[in-house]
This record gives C-alpha cells, structure tokens and sequence, in this order.
C-alpha cells in the first residue's frame, strides 16, 4: 500500500507526525485512526488494521498525538481534551486535502477521544473502538500510585510499558472530568465496539457500558482472547476483517469491499506485514487470498506458502481437467480429489540427466464412483493434459499416483 508522510498543526501549535495510508486502487472513503494511550501510530495493531482496509479501497490516516511517536510539543503539558482538538484537526487536514474521513477509529483512550469528536465531524458516518474505556478516567490507574506526587508536583514520571513518561495535574484532572455518556447517546452514527472480554487494562464492563449508551444502528464483537493492545498479529488481522466488513454497510463503498484494485486478468500481490512475510492477494477485483510462510522460516503460518499455491493451481487443475472429461464422455465420476506435495531433489532421482537439482511434485488422485478400470486408466492420463502440468512438466518432475 502507498504510504505517504505528513504533518499538521497540533492544539499547540506543535507538528504532528502523520501517515497517510492509500489504497493501490480505487480510493472509496478515508478512515482516521486514533493511537491508544501513550502509544503511536505505528503500533502493529494500526499498521495491521490501516493495511487492511486500504487493501478494502479506504484510506487510514494515523498520527501521532501532541509529545507522542515522532510529534512535537510535551506530552506532559496534555489533556484529553487536548487530545480530542489534536483528533479534530487532523480531521481538518485530511478535508483539506478533500478527503474528510467518513469513518473514525479509536483504540483504548483514542477510542474515547473518537467517541467525543464524533457528532463534530459531518462527514463522519461510522465510529469504531476498540478496547476503549467508557469512563476515561479509568486510565489513571496506569500510574495509579504517582497520582499523589502528580497533586503535589503538578507532574511526575510514571513507567508505562516499560518506558518512562511524564503524566502532568492537568491531564489526571481533565481525563477524571470526562462523561461520555453524553457524547454517546448523541452520536448519530453508526458504531461497532470491539473489546476482548480477558482485558486486563480497560475491562469487558466497558464494552458493555459504552454499547448500553449508544443508539442503533450499533454492533458488539468480541476479540475473543486478545490482549489489550491487540498484539498478536492474527488478532489485529480479524479485528481489521471485521471493520472492514462492517463498514461496507455504512460507508458509499462502490465497488464492494475487500478488496477492489486489481483489475480482471490480473494478479496483484501487496506486502501486508512489513515485519514477516504475510501478503495480500488480489485476482482481479473479486478475489482475496492471504499468503504467508510458515512459523519456522520467519512467517506467521497466516496463509499458503507460494510453493502451496503452485501446489493448489495444479490440484485444482487436475481436477477440473478430470472432471471436464468424464463429463464429455458421460462416465460415472462421483468425486474427485487430489492431494499435491512438493519437494527439491537431484535430477538424477528424477530420471532427468544434470546433477541439479528440480522441483518434484506428487499428484495422488482419488477418483470415486462406479469406473472401470480403464476408465480409470485413462482419466490417470488425462490428468497430465491439464494446462498447469504442462506450464510445469519443463522444468519439474509430476509423478502421477491413483489413490
């Protein structure tokens, strides 16, 4: 997906660190992400959710808010009130550039931040939390036990993931003061709140709360075991399926996603994971398949390895030649499988002269129904006519088993 880098004027005057997430094809509406507490906008879990839905023709803009990831200005010195006019403007520069986003999404206290921004944005039609408090407060008890040295001192440090960050008196006093409810019950957009019910930083209770206050059209998922920030990486590959799905019903997405781009005739294969090896496949605009490497070479084992793919194309075409030409000559196939396995070896265990070595392929194919047995002689040779056998048999070996 291209990525584009900006910035804007923050509440403070400070630059903002943004990217701006682009879909390779069609540009069908424009989402803006909101990083959870003292994270960034680079977290895996918005990469993950940003790649997706451009992958489903929407644009992500994620930023860094006011002290934060590659931002200007002082953490210190911010609210959330603060955080909400940094959200607003970042919405302001993304209609700037005529692209005012129409779906909004807030991870833990940036879920929060959406839900209060929202009513203000009329080109805003969806809302999205993940993991979000109702109270905002609640995040307070990250640094619980500084909180009195923060009255005293007007700020103090805290460690918050392992890493040290200063909360200041104005932060702990307007986050306490914030009700959402309000803000809630006045939305007027749809909303779907996803929350992992074994989250240990912002409880399930939360989820609950939030989706009581709101009014339809309004959807509940779990996350099922998830943590809170979404860490693994199949987690924030569902929660991105999810809201890319639910978006198609409250967004003007033509055509339908996921995931447009590719035209027809064509195979267009996009990084999704810049820290494994996980991609998108897009086969023509209809299509969407995941590839990916196994565990033990460095992958996340999230979709069929390449090999496993040249491996489907020549099952998949061995059983459609077979069944092609059983149906031509009328015979009695009920069913057809074929299991396809691949290796490396010497061209000399493959009865091909040269000592290098060629791709071995083992086609098994079970055949069912009342054949004869030059019936199934025959369909046996039939599946050496299919167009991917013969794409391969130059310069890799196809042995034929009847299973």
């Amino acid at each position: 997906m291209p990525t584009t880098r900006l910035t804007f004027t923050g509440h403070d005057g400070a630059e903002l660190s943004a990217r701006l997430d682009m879909p390779e094809g069609p540009h069908l509406a424009t989402a803006l992400f909101a990083h959870c507490f003292t994270c960034s906008k680079d977290i895996p879990a918005a990469r993950r959710i940003a790649a997706r839905l451009a992958g489903a023709g929407i644009a992500v803009l994620r930023f860094d808010f006011t002290g934060l990831g590659h931002s200007g200005g002082e953490f210190e010195n911010t609210t959330f009130t603060s955080n909400v006019e940094d959200l607003e403007l970042a919405a302001a520069a993304l209609e700037a550039r005529g692209m005012a986003p129409s779906l909004l999404i807030g991870h833990s206290l940036g879920g929060a931040a959406v839900l209060r921004v929202a009513r203000r944005l009329a080109s805003a039609r969806a809302v999205v939390t993940i993991g979000a408090p109702f109270d905002p407060g609640h995040v307070t008890h990250n640094f619980a036990g500084a909180l009195e040295r923060i009255a005293t001192d007007g700020a103090a440090e805290v460690n918050l993931g392992g890493r040290p960050i200063r909360i200041g008196r104005a932060f702990v006093e307007d986050v306490s003061a914030a009700a959402l409810a309000p803000d809630i019950a006045a939305l007027g957009k749809a909303l779907l709140v996803l929350h992992a019910p074994l989250d240990s930083v912002v409880g399930i209770d939360n989820a609950s709360e939030i989706f009581r206050a709101a009014r339809h059209p309004k959807s509940f998922v779990t996350l099922c075991d998830a943590d809170h920030l979404v860490t693994r990486p199949e987690d924030a590959e569902y929660a991105a399926e999810v809201i890319a799905a639910w978006a198609t019903k409250y967004l003007d997405l033509r055509p339908p996603a996921p995931p447009p781009g590719a035209p027809e005739g064509i195979v267009r294969v996009s990084e999704a994971d810049a820290d494994g090896f996980l991609q998108d496949i897009n086969s023509g605009p209809h299509h969407h398949a995941l590839a990916d490497e196994p565990l033990a070479y460095g992958g996340t084992d999230r979709g069929m390895s390449p090999y496993g793919f040249l491996s489907a194309g020549l099952g998949a075409c061995t059983s459609m030649t077979i069944r092609m030409y059983a149906r031509r000559k009328d015979w009695p196939l009920d069913h057809v499988r074929v299991d396809v396995s691949h290796n490396k070896v010497h061209a000399q265990d493959a009865s091909v002269a040269g000592p290098e070595k060629v791709d071995r392929f083992i086609r098994t194919v079970f055949l069912e129904g009342n054949l004869d047995a030059g019936q199934r002689a025959r369909l046996l040779e039939i599946a050496d006519k299919c167009p991917v056998h013969r794409t391969l048999e130059a310069t890799a070996h196809i042995e034929t088993r009847a299973g």
